[in-house]
């Protein structure tokens, strides 16, 4: 069961690296972002998304581990 499931994870793992593979090279258009003010050069679309995925991804967990931990204090001690 355990090779099946390696085997699984492997599988997806490269599955998700050629879809990124093929959208990086799908969005090579350059694009100059401007936000507050602040200005980026030209730099290719799929720079913009990937960093964005990347930060969401970091983002995303910690949120989920502030959220529960401020639930956790919340809890009265009798109950879980």
């Amino acid at each position: 069961m355990r090779g099946i499931k390696r085997a699984v994870v492997l599988l997806t793992v490269l599955v998700v690296a050629l879809v990124v593979i093929a959208f990086v090279l799908e969005n090579q258009q350059g694009v100059s972002l401007s936000f507050l003010g602040l200005a980026t050069g030209q730099v290719p679309v799929s720079v913009f998304v990937i960093v964005a995925l990347i930060v969401g991804m970091l983002i995303g967990p910690l949120l989920g581990i502030l959220v529960r931990s401020r639930r956790h204090k919340s809890t009265p001690a009798g109950r879980a």
